[in-house]
């Protein structure tokens, strides 16, 4: 399709466009001519069109039109500064361009056509021919209309016409946002002639652009071309006000601050077409209160507020700034709002605080801690009870061992000097310090200042003689001793003196407190021996020191207290230690079980450990391995025909020295997924004293009970058992309901006993669980005896009969015994 139209027709358009100023302007390559075509008259202000500056010149620092009718601004947009009328069909002017640190200069001509209006006449057949189907592409058409147009409306916009058209009669039409869909019906186009119209103005910050499609179509439905993509671009106006973000903005800033401190940011927001004049911002100061401007300045592009002269609080606490947002980059043309910035001088240290006097005197009695000596009152012209008022004291000199402290009064503001650490007369008599006050928050004023007034003060502290007792320094002395020596050997003793006289001379030395009782003291010199010999794995924790509290005790009772540490030095003496005892292997899913070892002897005699097998049975040395896992670990593991039993497997670990030691593992290689399951027969291993208790215990119950039956049972010698009951049996209760769990005599007494011997009792044990079902034993007397066993994961069971006889099976017996059985049972059952 080609853009045409009936000349009446865009003579119409051409008399709404000149009342409605609608611009076209095409750019062409820089440096080269620029044609704009517009209208026979312009007002003032208002946009001719758009040349690429950058193309020209880049780095361009200075911009010129030769005709004053226009002004060309940074972005390459040209303005007519007056209203224009064109005489004449056409006007050239030209734009200069400079660089003036590179010294280029380069021109751009611009030519002004005055817009015609072309009448293009299309004849039509008078005899339509049959319609081809083959499809052509179009190409787009552009096109743009002002938005905000003050019509009328509907208002022109531009013919689109197919090659079709010049041999068939073709109908048009037009899809998209703005026809049949929202906001619908604002373009509509003419079915015969291709116009397209706009029906009202548009808001371009609502919509930018309308991707409309126009089609071409016989009347029978045929289409000669494919869908034109026809987009409308609405060219942006400048009716949209800069808006800060903000109606008030609030700002602090010390007063303290250099000149060119940022205060803040103001920031506003144009909803004009992005990167262009429209929306290009320019921020000022309008007002200034109180005082004239020149106290702060703000970045015209960035609205970095800043100070660009001194600030005093003391003077001016707070400013208001009226500020100024203009679009069109400041033009007097563009829009402007305002803002309005509250700007709040904070208080700085620019007072120093200072004493009322240089120096100072105080005395204190040796030995004395804890006490105040000296208040010192200061001066300071800041604000009260501010960071810039309170008072921080510094002790400079003189304190070097830590005795004193000084600290403020909160309240008055006072130094309160203080000794925290007992003075000694013999050691120093008089000690001097220098003290320096401050503030809390830095010092801000002038440095000529404090470089003139220090703030310092001197304290001369006098330190009175007492008549002490003995002195025990250092409070911890050490000695060192190996392990394992011989009873009776020396180490050096505590060592107090006399203050007075520097000497040890006349002190008497007692033991206040030995941990193990391993040490004697001699009264007179205070020298140590053992009295026992030393194990530096008995001291808790090992490696530690060996602590020994000696009390030192002068001609007049007056006494002090020190510490001998003692440092035992490790002889290797211990072996190391399996620390397990009894372990649990699921086969087949565990493969291995990991034991370890522990050496209470330093480092140096312990790790790394070497695992072995003792000497064992050949079995054990068959089916059980040992792999070494790190310096204290090592790897037990088991061959695939071991047995589910328990194996008594003896492992000797060795240290690094030699040293050695052998144990003997309990392991049980059980059925099971996890060794929980097994380790009930781990807990009822039992030491032979608590098997022996719980034996007599049995004992001893049996014997009670069996007097108090048979006292009974000769009480009532009349009464007997029931027949039915002495020819009762053995048998097999697989009912759900509990067992009973009791034994019961010939004349209804019961017991808690199950193994019982004795021929005048019955007796049912109670429900073991397993597979799912219960199994219940009873006992009664006479008969043949039947014996069933409940099998559990790793162990077995023991079952005693009335008559007294013990019955164990263990598993290999109980599977031996019921397979055979279990056998015939299915043959019979297979027979029957």
């Amino acid at each position: 399709m080609a853009a045409a139209g009936p000349q009446n027709s865009l003579r119409g358009a051409l008399c709404r466009q000149l009342l409605t100023l609608v611009v076209f302007s095409f750019a062409c390559e820089a440096c080269k001519k620029v044609i704009f075509h517009i209208p026979s008259q312009l007002e003032a202000d208002k946009v001719v069109g758009r040349v690429n500056l950058k193309e020209c010149l880049g780095s361009a620092d200075h911009i010129q039109s030769s005709d004053p009718d226009f002004r060309v601004l940074e972005d390459g947009s040209v303005y007519t500064a007056h209203a224009v009328v064109l005489s004449d069909e056409k006007r050239y002017f030209t734009i200069w361009l400079s660089d003036s640190e590179k010294q280029t200069q380069k021109e751009i001509p611009v030519l002004l056509e005055h817009q015609k209006v072309f009448k293009v006449l299309r004849k039509r057949h008078t005899k339509e021919t049959v319609l081809r189907r083959s499809k052509r592409r179009w190409a787009p058409i552009p096109c743009s209309m002002q938005e905000n147009s003050l019509g009328p409306f509907p208002l022109f916009l531009q013919q689109v016409q197919s090659d079709a058209a010049q041999n068939y009669t073709v109908f048009y039409s037009i899809s998209g946002r703005g026809v049949d869909q929202e906001p619908l019906n604002l373009f509509f186009i003419e079915r015969d002639t291709g116009n397209l119209y706009c029906t009202r103005p548009v808001d371009r910050e609502e919509y930018d652009v309308f991707d409309l499609i126009a089609h071409a179509s016989t009347a029978d439905g045929y289409t000669a071309d494919l869908p034109l993509p026809l987009p409308i671009r609405v060219e942006d106006e400048n009716d949209n006000y800069p808006v800060f973000t903000e109606a008030i903005y609030n700002f602090e800033v010390p007063e303290s601050s250099r000149i060119g401190t940022t205060v803040g940011v103001i920031y506003a927001t144009d909803r004009d077409e992005p990167d262009t004049m429209h929306t290009r911002l320019m921020y000022s100061i309008l007002e200034q209160t109180p005082g004239k401007p020149g106290i702060f300045s703000v970045h015209p592009s960035t609205g970095v507020i800043t100070t660009v002269s001194h600030l005093d609080r003391e003077v001016v606490d707070k400013y208001s700034l009226i500020m100024k947002v203009q679009d069109m980059n400041g033009q007097f043309f563009g829009l402007m709002n305002t803002a309005t910035c509250i700007i709040t001088v904070k208080d700085s240290n620019d007072n120093l605080p200072s004493f009322r006097q240089n120096a100072y005197e105080a005395s204190v009695e040796e030995n004395t801690f804890d006490v105040e000596i000296l208040r010192m009152p200061v001066e300071d012209m800041d604000l009260i009870n501010t960071a810039s008022w309170r008072a921080n004291f510094t002790i400079l000199k003189g304190n070097e061992n830590g005795h004193f402290k000084i600290s403020t009064d909160k309240e008055t503001n006072e130094g309160v000097l203080c000794v925290v650490k007992p003075l000694n007369y013999e050691e120093n008599r008089q000690v001097i310090l220098e003290i320096e006050v401050g503030n809390e928050a830095p010092f801000t004023g002038d440095v000529t200042l404090r470089m003139a007034n220090m703030n310092r003060a001197v304290v001369t502290v006098d330190v009175k003689d007492q008549d002490e007792g003995p002195e025990c320094r250092p409070a911890v002395q050490y000695v060192q001793i190996k392990e394992n020596s011989p009873v009776g050997s020396k180490i050096n003793g505590y060592e107090a003196y006399d203050p007075e006289t520097r000497s040890s001379s006349g002190l008497r030395y007692k033991l206040l407190h030995d941990p193990k009782g391993w040490i004697t003291i001699n009264e007179i010199s205070g020298s140590f021996k053992t009295s026992k010999i030393l194990d530096r794995e008995a001291v808790t924790p090992i490696s530690a020191l060996y602590n020994v509290t000696v009390l030192a005790i002068d001609k007049d009772g007056r006494s002090c207290t020190g510490t001998i540490a003692v440092k035992i030095e490790d002889k290797n003496d211990n072996p190391p230690e399996i620390l397990q005892n009894y372990l649990v292997i699921c086969k087949p899913k565990m493969e291995y079980v990991d034991i370890s070892a522990v050496d209470p002897d330093e480092p140096i005699h312990g790790p790394p450990f070497h695992f072995s097998l003792a000497k064992t049975s050949p079995d054990i040395n068959r089916l059980w391995t040992l792999a070494k896992v790190n310096d204290t670990a090592a790897r037990l593991s088991y061959r695939k025909d071991a047995k589910f039993q328990e194996y008594d497997i003896s492992i000797t670990v060795k240290d690094g020295e030699g040293q050695s030691a052998t144990k003997t593992l309990r392991v049980n290689l059980c059925d099971c997924t996890h060794p929980d399951q097994c380790r009930v027969t781990a807990g009822a291993i039992l030491g032979k004293w608590a098997i022996l208790a719980i034996l007599l215990g049995i004992a001893l119950l049996f014997s009670i009970l069996l007097t108090v039956v048979c006292g009974l049972v000769s009480a009532r010698n009349e009464k007997s058992f029931p027949e039915d009951l002495a020819q009762q049996n053995l048998i097999i209760s697989n009912t759900e309901a509990p067992g009973d769990d009791k034994v019961c005599s010939a004349n209804g007494f019961t017991t808690d006993t199950v193994n019982n011997s004795s021929q005048g009792f019955c007796g049912t044990m109670g429900s073991e669980v397993k597979n799912g079902r219960q199994e219940t034993i009873e006992m009664v007397k006479g008969g043949n005896q039947t014996l069933e066993l409940c099998q559990g994961a790793g162990h077995h069971r023991t079952l005693d009969s009335c008559r007294g006889g013990t019955v164990e099976m263990d598993h290999s017996e109980w599977y031996n015994f019921t397979q055979p059985r279990l056998g015939e049972e299915s043959i019979r059952g297979h027979t029957g």
